[in-house]
């Protein structure tokens, strides 16, 4: 699929609704690029000099997050650089920002400040430890959102270090997936009230949140405090990964009893093992199940697998994954603009969801999406010449 091919109207659940999202990184362009997956109309809002992106990409025509919408370049430090966005979010449904605690407020577009220009917008913020508390001012990234959380100290192998779970639990599940949601319920009651409201979503919350059932156990004493010797950490033979005889890997999660007995008929060892549960075993049986697992190659055991209810599955590469049959059959993954990339998630019966553009480059569509918002000419040439705004078209 061509670039100007894709570029079209969306058909998802989110159709019609206006979303300004002030640039910045992690959290709220992954919520950003979920609205826009359902179809919302985003207008980002970058610097209009000297954007930069954090992390390994340096090319956002290229940054798989920023998918989706349209980027206008604003000098929010301008005089004028508020009233452009003000003047966005008289049309606009919903506004995200990642900005810490007091920052939107010094620039001008605050809450007070939009929601009096548009009662019905529905404010998002996202940080990592929220609008106000002792921590609210201190600088951090996603891992000491994460460490805070409560949640890290239990991730990892026994005798090693916690391990970072990449940026999937503070930055996207309990950030970016916690402020999407916190949209689309603020979007449903304004449709009661008539009016909007303020979402504060914090990553050390969204990340606590995920583990809700962990600090459960903990408390009823069936969870170790200490990582790698729990039911789903590593500690249990049957919920591992496993080393093939060819370097690759393979997933083995049989829990339940009747998975458990079709895991040993798999691995050809016999029943008079110890019991599953009995954990003072389990470091001899983890012993057992990689000596046996290492004899094979991952796809052999995936073959022999087939028909049995054992609970296993290839740990796949991210090029593997997006080949793999089952995959390619769901659409799980498209190429879109020369880039492989998960599909929009989940799917919908009558509003089907779909990529409708590639990541911009700041500024790339200033005037473009200015107009398409309804803002008058004359408004925006008066913002070019006084240097509010900047297009790009590099």
């Amino acid at each position: 699929m061509t670039h100007n091919q894709a570029e079209r109207s969306s058909t998802g659940p989110l159709a019609g609704i206006k979303v300004i999202e002030i640039g910045g990184i992690g959290p709220g362009p992954f919520c950003a690029m979920l609205l826009a997956d359902l179809g919302a109309d985003i207008i980002r809002v970058d610097r209009a000099a000297g954007a930069k992106l954090v992390g390994p990409n340096a090319d956002f025509q290229t940054e798989l997050l920023h998918r989706g919408r349209r980027s206008v370049a604003v000098d929010l430090k301008h005089p004028r650089g508020a009233e452009v966005v003000l003047a966005l979010v008289g049309r606009a449904d919903v506004l995200i920002e990642g900005f810490r605690p007091g920052v939107a407020e010094r620039l001008g577009i605050g809450p007070q400040e939009c929601t009096a220009r548009n009662p019905r917008l529905v404010y998002g913020r996202i940080t990592g430890f929220g609008q106000d508390g002792p921590l609210a001012q201190t600088v951090g990234h996603d891992l000491n959102y994460v460490a805070l959380s409560g949640v890290l100290s239990m991730i990892g192998r026994r005798g090693q270090p916690p391990t970072p779970p990449l940026s999937l639990v503070g930055d996207f599940g309990g950030g970016g997936y916690l402020l999407a949601l916190g949209v689309l319920a603020a979007l449903l009651e304004r449709e009661r009230s008539g009016i909007g409201q303020v979402i504060d979503a914090a990553m050390v919350e969204g990340a606590a949140l995920l583990a809700t059932p962990f600090f459960g156990f903990v408390q009823t004493g069936s969870w170790n405090l200490e990582r790698g010797t729990n039911l789903v950490d590593s500690g249990a033979p049957f919920y591992d990964v496993y080393e093939t005889a060819d370097g690759r890997w393979l997933s083995v999660a049989a829990i339940e009893p009747h998975f458990y007995r079709d895991l040993l008929r798999l691995l050809e060892l016999p029943d008079d093992l110890p019991d599953q549960n009995d954990r003072s075993a389990w470091p001899r049986m983890k012993q057992l199940f990689s000596e046996v697992i290492r004899g094979r190659t991952r796809d052999e055991w995936c073959a022999r697998a087939e028909g049995l209810n054992a609970c296993v599955a290839p740990v796949l590469d991210p090029e593997e994954a997006a080949k793999h049959p089952h995959n390619v059959a769901r659409g799980t993954f498209v190429e879109f603009d020369g880039l492989v990339q998960p599909a929009p998630a989940p799917k919908f019966s009558r509003t089907p969801t779909a990529i409708v553009r590639r990541p911009p480059s700041p500024g790339e569509h200033t005037v473009e999406a200015l107009r398409e918002w309804g803002i008058d000419e004359e408004r925006i040439t008066s913002w070019r010449r006084d240097g509010a705004i900047a297009e790009h078209t590099d």
